[in-house]
C-alpha cells in the first residue's frame, strides 16, 4: 500500500518539567521516524488549555507532519494513550 500524509497534534504535560517534556517530544519524533518519513516537527510551545486536563491548566503543544503507511497511526495513538505525560493527541489524515 502507498504511504499517506498525516499530521498529529500532541499536548504534553508541563508539570514534570522541561526535561520530561523534551524527552516526550523526542520519543514521538523517533517513533514516527522509525515507521515513516517525518516532514517536520513544529513546537508551538506552552499554552493555556481551554479546560483543565488532569488538574493541569497548561500544556506543551507539538505538531508532527509525516508520511507513513495506513496502519501506523493506530499504533501511534495507542502509544500516546499509554504514555505518561501525554495529555491529549489528535491524528488527522491530510488530503
Amino acid at each position: 500500500m502507498s504511504n499517506r500524509n498525516f499530521e498529529t497534534v500532541m499536548v504534553f504535560s508541563v508539570a514534570s518539567g522541561e526535561e520530561a517534556k523534551t524527552t516526550l517530544v523526542e520519543k514521538f519524533r523517533a517513533l514516527i521516524e522509525a515507521n515513516g518519513v517525518l516532514d517536520s516537527v513544529d513546537e508551538w510551545g506552552q499554552r493555556r488549555l481551554a479546560y483543565p486536563i488532569n488538574d493541569e491548566t497548561e500544556g506543551w503543544y507539538a505538531l508532527y507532519n509525516y508520511e507513513c503507511g495506513p496502519d501506523f497511526p493506530s499504533e501511534l495513538d495507542r502509544q500516546a494513550k499509554i504514555t505518561d505525560g501525554v495529555l491529549r493527541s489528535l491524528i488527522i489524515k491530510k488530503d
